[in-house]
């Protein structure tokens, strides 16, 4: 306010303005610094250089015997099941008119015999512009790239969910199958989480929250579900989240012009839009901030799924799948061929060997070990 405006107040209104422009003032700075005390307690943990993308660390590593990792021993957290009538998959959220918010989602899922990559380009740009979202990690994933998960859960802009142990089609599991791909990713997010409270890396002063204790939300892979998938996943108190917008970035033949104009086209308000951050995410660096700074310009807030949820009403759907019902269901045979190919390379990787490998962070691949038959069904992989 200029000195000839504020001179031309009243005496007694100038005192109340300038304490309510100082009031303002402070509320503006409060987020710039609590920013800044969170990057101050990210780089104690983790220097600059380990929190940013490095060079080869999205390649996919393949056929090697280091990809056999053993689940961890511990029974995770039990919770409240999800009541019956909602134990269906949430394809969006409705939200109150005028209200503009989308859900980014990145997938980070690892098959049972890869070691999947972490595309920190992705990560370093989300962080860089402050844009909130959700990733859905693999239990196998969480394991093979420690350091990278417990950096996504201490993140106050990231949450993590819950996207099965080693990325099987749940609707082919029955029985006990069925029940340990979903419980042991989440023992292994509560193994990485407790590592990362041992090292002190959470902040413990209010002002901002520490990682849940358990995962809440939980994708299926290949987005395909059924009745039985759908009631097991509710009776472990996780909500089942799909999406409404896919940017069909796992296709590597999905261009960034394409992501970008797939994207765009499909957005509405409380939108959930599917990515990859796992190596598969081909063009995603390179479509994403078109994507965002697109989606800003119309108006729109980025927030987790969690927030979303808490924003307005899920839209439900007794039945999993990408743009149209049943399209996902023909994943069901590339799923029985992968897992017969990996159920054969394992017993070759095994021959002489009495277990397979149990580490947390495997030594990297320089060469994959030449696998072909199982190498051609996995780059068929959606």
């Amino acid at each position: 306010m200029s000195k000839t405006a504020r001179a031309s107040l009243p005496r007694r209104a100038a005192v109340p303005i300038t304490v309510a422009l100082a009031a303002a003032l402070q509320v503006m700075t409060v987020p710039s610094l609590q920013a800044q005390t969170f990057r101050e307690r990210l780089e104690m943990c983790w220097p600059l250089e380990r929190l940013a993308a490095r060079q080869g660390e999205d390649r996919i590593q393949r056929g090697d015997r280091s990809a056999l990792i053993e689940p961890p021993a511990r029974t995770p957290m039990r919770a409240e099941p999800i009541p019956q009538d909602r134990r269906l998959a949430i394809r969006r959220v409705k939200l109150p008119a005028g209200l503009k918010l989308v859900a980014l989602t990145f997938d980070l899922c690892e098959q049972p015999y890869e070691i999947a990559g972490y595309q920190g380009d992705i990560v370093d740009f989300l962080r860089e512009h402050r844009i909130k979202a959700t990733f859905f990690a693999g239990g196998k994933w969480m394991l093979t790239h420690t350091e990278r998960a417990q950096q996504l859960m201490a993140d106050p802009l990231f949450e993590i969910g819950n996207h099965t142990w080693e990325h099987r089609n749940l609707r082919l599991l029955k029985g006990p199958s069925l029940w340990k791909e979903i419980e042991r990713a989440q023992a292994a997010y509560e193994q990485v989480r407790a590592g990362l409270v041992a090292r002190q890396c959470l902040a413990r002063d209010g002002r901002r929250p520490a990682p849940s204790p358990r995962l809440s939300l939980f994708r299926f892979p290949f987005g395909a579900c059924n009745e039985q998938a759908l009631g097991a996943v509710g009776e472990m108190g996780l909500s089942a989240i799909q999406w409404d917008v896919s940017s069909g970035d796992p296709w590597i033949g999905q261009k960034p012009e394409m992501i970008v104009r797939s994207v765009l086209a499909g957005v509405r308000p409380g939108s959930i839009v599917l990515f990859h951050a796992n190596g598969r995410g081909w063009h995603t660096p390179s479509a994403l901030p078109d994507v965002v700074h697109a989606l800003k310009r119309q108006g729109y807030g980025f927030v987790t799924v969690s927030e979303l949820l808490q924003r307005g009403e899920p839209v439900y759907s007794d039945t999993c799948y990408d743009s149209r019902p049943g399209d996902t269901d023909r994943y069901d045979r590339l799923a029985q061929r992968l897992d017969l190919a990996y159920q054969q390379w394992r017993q070759k990787v095994l021959a002489g060997s009495k277990q397979p490998k149990s580490v947390l962070v495997p030594t990297p691949v320089e060469k994959p070990a030449p696998v072909t038959d199982f190498r051609t069904e996995v780059n068929k992989e959606p």
